[in-house]
């Protein structure tokens, strides 16, 4: 008995001393470290509700990690401040340097707007997880930063980070994960990453490094991920990257990489790479088709050339996005029996006939097939053929031609002639063309009074229809989708009962249905005895021409009937813009629910996106003409398919004369074309898309659908709110149910003054779509300041045109969303604008004429979307 008790007893004490050791671990045992969080939590604002100021740090304050009475891991990542901490954010965790077991530190999504200090690598050397992405930092990354060798995983992404990367990052052996992205970083990349024998992941995205891509980064053969993007890299693509035999995903896309790409049939777990944008030629390696996981390949805009592998049965996969567009491959389309998500082979020079697998899915414009539309002329194709020797079939009609000889040089018997011929035609035509100079400055100065009354207001709707289809051509609807039976229609939309009405539309009315598989569509009836009789056919032959992943899903037609014709569209969950901005909740109350801002972007550089292709990558360049709320589509993700696409038409060129007297800097004349309404021009487009993105940011309802008095007070009322120099103005119209925070109050910001630029009054001050588009993806550039020394090396480095274009001065008269370019052209505008930009630089003439207040401190917002110089209301920052 007496055993028993001494048993008992002696099983109490043991878990007794068990509760007290657990509960010791849980209580930071440390004085200075418990007094090091206080400090932290004051210094940097924290709010009670994560840190209370009475409650246990290990067991009560969220984010803190503790190991045997230590704190080992910090985590304050998206925390908010309180109201007077976030007055003035600042990088003040001096504290941290008495917490020095440290091995995690995650401050990302919370603004530390300063430079991180060189003591981080004195004093935490234990740190083994370092992540500062997105804290607003700015300054150089510390040498002192190599000292961390137990260091993992370092994130210092989306910042203002400068100066070059550290050779002394390459004592960090461990390193798993280094993300260095969307910075300010230049020089080139240090060969010493090839001593990164653990790193899984290397991000040095959207910086301004140059130089080569360093061959000894083929060495760390555990790579998953390689994204080198959007810098100005040049040189050729290391021959080693074929050993990363792990390799998942390699962007090397928006650089200046040149040279044919090497064999990388090593990379047999690839399923990403983007090549895109560069200045590669030569054949696309035919180990590359090999890879069996492969599911996205974009090659575009590029310079390669050859005859694509016929790739049947050697790709596995069951579905792949390739964009091999705005290239010169030529020959007959290859062989495929995969399925396709989406091909892109637009822009090359494939001839032949269309196989069955490119009626889908497929873009095939701006090529020499056969009995295809919007296909390149047949003297360009016979060119291009010609001049590398090779046999064009002529678009399938009997003359087709075989290659011609190189013809014989006889330099020395025309030489002479030649150069006599080329004097003599040069000085005529200089003189031909100085007296039409003279003469149009005589007849326009005569006008002069007349033109100068002419308005320059924003534009007024668009024609009541686009133009018919050309009489006496019929439109081939045999590959145009499918065909509908009228019987199919009335069982999928219950022959059109009420119930099923979505909306009238004002070239048809819309009914929902459902096929026999289950598989949701959208029906448009049109009434041919109607006044716009003629819209559907202007529609169907859009839908012939035109395929791109952001136009709404085009699934078929039903002609049968003589009065009524149906167009049949995939059927888009959340219906459009204007009814999904503000939705009813689903409880028993009638409160509406508005879309969060991350959604609101998303759709708005969706829409971007449609029209940009509509702009730039269509041959000829095509109007939307109803750019409004109600016509951009979203489907069960909340991804943007543009819709309303029968009033679609092609781009109305300026005229010669106009393109002279803006040349000449004469008396320009509104927005109408010769007939009196309203020219069909991309610039109307962007004014509308303009209205778009303000209703986005207010939660104006209707307005990007409305052009009455009201509406125009309201617009006038609201501008005055958006101001490059000052962000506080826009809260007094952003809408009052967005939920945002310091970082999406920039972004919210940078929308406005895009869509101010868009609302420009003279549609040759608008900004062309595909700038609105990267703007919109990347609109923290849009407000952020940028030092002197990276906008030079943008403006000097070897893609100075694309850069120019996009960051550049955009007071040219050149890069305006009124005269886009050519899509077959394939080359970005704005070498005249960097000659413009480096003179502006030069100069640093600030807003108040001060030379003091140069282009070190001017917004980036204003080298994208400037205001422009000739208008009288120019902003100016508030003086004294």
């Amino acid at each position: 008995m007496v055993e028993r008790k001494g048993r008992v007893v002696l099983f109490c004490f043991v878990f007794l001393l068990f509760i007290e050791c657990t509960f010791e671990q849980r209580v930071v045992s440390s004085v200075a470290e418990k007094f090091a969080l206080l400090q932290l939590r004051s210094s940097l604002g924290l709010r009670a509700k994560e840190w209370p100021i009475k409650g246990n740090p290990c067991v009560n304050w969220v984010g803190i990690v503790c190991k045997n009475g230590r704190v080992v891991g910090i985590n304050i990542s998206g925390f908010k401040r309180t109201r007077v901490g976030s007055q003035t954010p600042k990088f003040s965790v001096d504290a941290l340097q008495n917490l020095t077991p440290l091995e995690s530190f995650n401050a990302s999504n919370f603004a530390l707007p300063d430079s991180i200090p060189e003591w981080f690598g004195v004093r935490l050397v234990s740190l083994r997880v370092l992540d500062l992405s997105s804290c607003a930092i700015i300054g150089p990354i510390p040498p002192t930063l190599g000292n961390l060798t137990s260091l993992v995983t370092l994130n210092l992404s989306n910042n203002g980070l400068t100066g070059q990367v550290p050779i002394t990052l390459r004592q960090l052996s461990r390193l798993s994960t280094l993300d260095l992205s969307r910075n300010k970083l230049v020089g080139v990349i240090p060969n010493a990453f090839g001593l990164f024998p653990n790193l899984t992941v290397l991000d040095m995205s959207s910086n301004f490094l140059s130089g080569a891509i360093p061959p000894e980064i083929g060495s760390l053969l555990l790579l998953k991920s390689v994204n080198l993007s959007d810098n100005s890299l040049s040189s050729l693509i290391p021959t080693q990257l074929g050993n990363l035999s792990n390799l998942v995903n390699l962007d090397l896309s928006s650089n200046s990489l040149s040279g044919v790409v090497p064999e990388l049939g090593g990379l047999r777990n690839l399923q990403r790479m983007a090549v895109e944008k560069n200045r590669l030629s030569g054949s696309l390696p035919v180990a590359l088709w090999s890879i069996p996981g492969l599911q996205f390949l974009d090659a575009s805009a590029n310079n390669f050339t050859g005859i694509l592998p016929n790739v049947s049965s050697i790709v596995n996969a069951t579905s792949a996005v390739f964009n091999l567009s705005h290239n010169m491959f030529y020959g007959n389309l290859p062989s495929l029996n995969r399925s396709f998500s989406f091909l892109d082979l637009s822009g090359n020079y494939f001839q032949g006939k269309l196989p069955d697998y490119a009626r889908r899915n497929v873009s095939i414009n701006s090529n020499c097939l056969q009995n295809v539309t919007s296909q390149r002329s047949r003297s360009e194709c016979a060119s291009f053929y010609s001049e590398r020797g090779l046999p064009f079939d002529n678009f399938g009609e009997p003359n087709a031609t075989e290659p011609l000889p190189a013809p014989k040089s006889n330099k020395k018997s025309h030489r002479n002639v030649i150069i006599l011929a080329a004097v003599l035609g040069g000085v005529g035509l200089l003189v031909l063309v100085l007296t039409c100079m003279l003469l149009l400055v005589f007849c326009t100065r005569k006008r002069g009074a007349t033109n100068q009354r002419a308005t320059e207001v924003g534009p007024g709707p668009a024609s009541a229809s686009p133009p018919p289809p050309v009489p006496g051509v019929s439109l081939n609807f045999s590959s145009l989708g499918d065909a509908f039976t009228y019987q199919q229609i009335l069982q999928a939309t219950g022959e059109f009962s009420d119930a099923n009405l979505m909306k009238h539309g004002h070239s048809g009315d819309l009914f929902r249905g459902s096929l026999e598989g289950g598989t949701l569509i959208v029906v448009k009836r049109v009434n041919v005895q109607s006044a716009r009789n003629e819209a559907y056919l202007s529609e169907l032959d859009f839908f012939s021409k035109v395929s791109h992943s952001r136009l709404v899903p085009f699934m078929g037609h039903c002609l049968e009937n003589e009065n009524e014709k149906f167009v049949v569209y995939k059927y888009m969950p959340n219906r459009d813009l204007s009814s999904s901005l503000f939705r009813k909740n689903n409880s028993d109350d009638d409160s509406l629910q508005s879309l969060d801002w991350i959604t609101r972007l998303k759709i708005a550089i969706g829409a971007a996106e449609g029209l940009s292709y509509l702009h730039h990558e269509c041959n000829p360049p095509l109007v939307h003409r109803d750019v409004q709320a109600s016509s951009i589509l979203l489907d069960d993700k909340f991804e943007v398919r543009l819709g309303s696409l029968n009033e679609a038409c092609a781009h109305e060129g300026e005229s010669h004369q106009n393109r002279i007297s803006r040349l000449l800097r004469l008396p320009q004349t509104s927005e109408q074309g010769a007939s009196g309404t309203p020219s069909a021009t991309c610039a109307y487009d962007v004014y509308c898309f303009g209205k778009v993105l303000l209703e986005l940011v207010t939660g104006k309802l209707g307005f990007s659908a409305s052009n009455d008095a009201s509406m125009k007070e309201w617009l006038d009322g609201t501008l005055k709110y958006i101001s490059i120099y000052d962000k506080e103005l826009v809260t007094n119209i952003v809408d009052p149910s967005l939920i945002i925070d310091e970082d999406l109050l920039e972004e919210v910001w940078a929308m406005a003054i895009v869509a101010r630029s868009c609302l420009n009054p003279k549609p040759s001050r608008r900004p062309l779509m595909r700038y609105i588009l990267k703007a919109l993806e990347n609109p923290l550039k849009v407000v952020r300041e940028e030092h002197t020394s990276s906008a030079r090396l943008r403006a000097t480095s070897s893609r100075s045109s694309w850069n120019a274009a996009l960051f550049g001065s955009w007071r040219s008269s050149s890069d305006v969303a009124a005269v886009p370019a050519a899509a077959s052209a394939h080359k970005l505008e704005g070498t005249s604008s960097l000659k413009q930009s480096g003179t502006t630089g030069s100069q640093g003439s600030g807003p108040n004429g001060d030379k003091s207040h140069s282009s070190s401190t001017r917004r980036q917002s204003k080298e994208i979307f400037p205001e422009p110089l000739e208008e009288q209301d120019v902003e100016r920052p508030h003086e004294g």
